[in-house]
Parts: structure tokens; C-alpha cells; sequence
């Protein structure tokens, strides 16, 4: 692709270790996750990479353009499979950037929120080479079905950090359960958080966070 997706970019110390491309929710932009990064209190300096993403049409809120990762179509769950195919590329770009800029895969974790949350899921556990781990929050896996044809052998000890409010009115905690099933049935390394909230993030969500990426980056 000749062009990278615009981003927001944040470092918490010099010479970072790894870096964290984070991917917003839908109708939300790169600023949204920023300012958690403090709260993170993290032992070691990363690099944050949040994208924006495109700005489409999206069928869910009556075809109002804002940006989305893919559309939503609530009469056909699969709809969007072709935008997050094109996002999940886009984003595969960040993590070459990265690479170029001397942080290895293994140093490179993918986050996301809701609809980011797919994107991150989608791309890292197709990504060919070994990522440092997967955030995903407040979300789901599209098409879990299908996810055995494209996995990458690569990802299969990958640390997945999935997150989600017990009470959340978007995306229902059983559609993330049910993911996470999922994925543990195929042997992935899930650590699985619930709490007492909406469609949002809480402190001890932060909390937890910072903790699993110390742990994701402490060698």
C-alpha cells in the first residue's frame, strides 16, 4: 500500500522496547485510548501507535459516515468480512513501519476496542511471523467458524488479553465468551477479565493492562 493510515503516536520513555498499535471503536478516532497510557504505569517504554481509521458509511447508523474499521449491517452478521480484510491489511502496514523502524514483530503487540478489537484479533492471528501479543477489548472473533482455514501457525502461543463488561449493551458478553471458547478450543493463550461495566473501560481494566503488558514485555 502507498500510504499509511493516519496516527497518533505516543512514547512513554526513550528507546522503547516494543511498540502497541491500538486500534479505536466505531465513530471514535485515534485520540480516543491516548490519554489511559499514563495510567498504565508500565515498568518498561513502549512505543503507542493509535491509527484512525477510514471514514465510511456505516448501514447500523443509518448510513452516517464516520470512522468505522468495517461496515455493520445488523440483517447480515459477515457483511463487513471485505472491510475487515482491507483494515487488518492497512494495519499489517503499521506493524511493517514498526519493523522498520527496528522493532521486531516479536516486539509488537495489537490492541483494540470493539470494533478495533476485531481488527486485532483478525490480523493477529493471521499475521505470518510471531506478534508479542493480542489486546482485545470489549469485543469479538467475526466469523470464528471460518478461523481454523487462515490462522497462522505462528500465533498459536500468541498471549491474548480479552476483556469485557458484564454489562454491556453493544456488544453482549456472551458474544465475547464465545469467541474466547473459541480460541481456547484451538489451544490459544487467553487471559479472560469481566467487570461490573458497560461498553467502556474501568480503572482496574487499566490496571490489568499495564500488569499483562508488563509481563508481555519484561524480557
Amino acid at each position: 500500500m502507498s500510504e499509511y493510515l493516519d496516527c497518533l503516536e505516543l512514547e512513554t520513555g526513550p528507546d522503547p522496547v516494543g511498540a502497541v498499535i491500538w486500534m479505536h471503536g466505531l465513530g471514535a478516532d485515534a485520540n480516543d485510548f491516548e490519554p489511559i497510557v499514563p495510567m498504565l504505569e508500565l515498568a518498561r517504554p513502549l512505543r503507542f501507535v493509535f491509527p484512525n481509521a477510514p471514514i465510511r458509511p456505516v448501514t447500523i447508523n443509518g448510513g452516517a459516515r464516520m470512522r468505522a474499521w468495517y461496515d455493520i449491517d445488523p440483517r447480515a452478521p459477515l457483511a463487513g468480512a471485505a472491510d475487515i480484510r482491507t483494515s487488518a491489511a492497512q494495519v499489517g502496514e503499521l506493524i511493517r513501519r514498526e519493523e522498520a523502524r527496528g522493532i521486531a514483530a516479536r516486539r509488537i503487540t495489537l490492541a483494540g476496542f470493539s470494533q478495533g478489537g476485531v481488527i486485532a484479533l483478525h490480523l493477529g492471528l493471521r499475521h505470518p511471523d510471531r506478534l508479542a501479543g493480542i489486546l482485545a477489548l470489549s469485543t469479538y472473533l467475526h466469523d470464528h467458524e471460518r478461523l481454523t482455514e487462515e490462522v497462522s501457525f505462528a500465533s498459536v502461543d500468541v498471549p491474548i488479553f480479552m476483556a469485557h463488561g458484564r454489562l454491556d449493551p453493544m456488544i453482549p458478553i456472551t458474544r465475547a465468551i464465545t469467541g474466547r471458547e473459541v480460541l481456547l478450543g484451538h489451544n490459544y493463550r487467553v487471559e479472560w477479565h469481566e467487570y461490573a461495566m458497560g461498553h467502556q473501560v474501568c480503572p482496574e481494566e487499566i490496571r490489568d493492562i499495564g500488569n499483562w503488558l508488563d509481563r508481555v514485555y519484561a524480557s
